[in-house]
């Protein structure tokens, strides 16, 4: 969908009049968090700032940032996407292309756990802050809440992820929040997918902060999820995961687990815009229908 002509425009505008981009994403059309039949479908590109370039087996898939833009743009042109989910530079480009009209632009926090990295664990926040997206046009702050018990670098995360909910809270931003107990295998951080380890991490993640009001969970979907879903009020949208399985069985897990209650949609990235057949239209045209049925 995206142009040569699209490209250079984008990179002039960076150039010569920077100051354009926030002036387009604070007058772009926006629109309420849940309308019509109150689902979400959020497409999620906020990968790339954590160091996170992998799909399936291609270890540098999302390193091509134009490619990348244009599959957003695609995505984007579907009726039944309501919002992205991305770092400010990935927003910033999407606002000066002209494609986040009567979309929610959820702004991601927590890049600075780098992928591989020693220091991991201890997430900072490298991305959005609350008073940016508070006075910038930012409509939704997500923050991802790795717990790994056995890491020191764990208790600053929490920390600072309680001090966003509080900020957030206080300026009515809802701020959706991406638990996982995770632990260190050769070198590497994996999150355990069983239902009791994603319960004991939505009992940690819902618990932060001074005021639960504004807070929504971004939850895996994994075996037993009515249990899952039984463990919080908090209205929650679906991860989507990492490209590369059976694509007939991603979509009957998340058709399932949207039936349940609490369920309010789906927010996922790499499967979607990276889908094995390369077909980016027909994986979200699909992901849409079972969202909004």
């Amino acid at each position: 969908m995206l142009t040569d002509s699209d490209f250079d425009r984008l990179r002039d505008l960076r150039a010569s009049d920077p100051a354009a981009i926030d002036r387009a994403l604070r007058a772009r059309s926006r629109r309420e968090i849940l309308r019509g039949d109150g689902r979400l479908f959020i497409v999620a590109a906020d990968h790339p700032a954590r160091g996170a370039l992998a799909v399936g087996g291609n270890p540098t898939a999302m390193a091509d940032r134009y490619a990348l833009l244009d599959r957003l743009a695609i995505a984007l042109s579907n009726p039944g996407v309501d919002g992205v989910l991305g770092t400010p530079d990935i927003i910033d480009d999407l606002a000066a292309l002209g494609l986040l009209e009567d979309k929610l632009v959820v702004g991601s926090m927590n890049r600075g756990g780098l992928r591989g990295a020693v220091f991991e664990m201890d997430d900072r926040y490298t991305g959005y802050d609350v008073p940016t997206m508070a006075s910038g046009g930012i409509d939704f702050a997500k923050a991802l809440v790795r717990i790994d018990l056995n890491d020191p670098g764990t208790a600053a995360t929490l920390e600072a992820t309680a001090d966003a909910v509080t900020q957030a809270a206080a300026v009515d931003l809802p701020i959706m929040l991406e638990p996982f107990l995770s632990e260190r295998r050769d070198g590497r951080i994996v999150n355990d997918l069983s239902a009791d380890a994603v319960i004991l991490s939505i009992a940690i993640a819902q618990g932060l902060g001074a005021s639960s009001a504004q807070t929504w969970m971004k939850l895996p979907v994994v075996a037993d999820m009515e249990r899952v879903m039984a463990a919080t009020t908090m209205p929650t949208l679906l991860l989507g995961g990492d490209s590369g399985a059976d694509p007939e069985e991603t979509f009957a897990a998340w058709e399932g687990a949207l039936a349940l209650p609490g369920v309010r949609g789906l927010t996922v990235g790499r499967t979607l815009l990276y889908p094995p057949d390369g077909d980016v239209a027909g994986a979200v045209d699909t992901a849409a229908r079972l969202v909004h049925a």
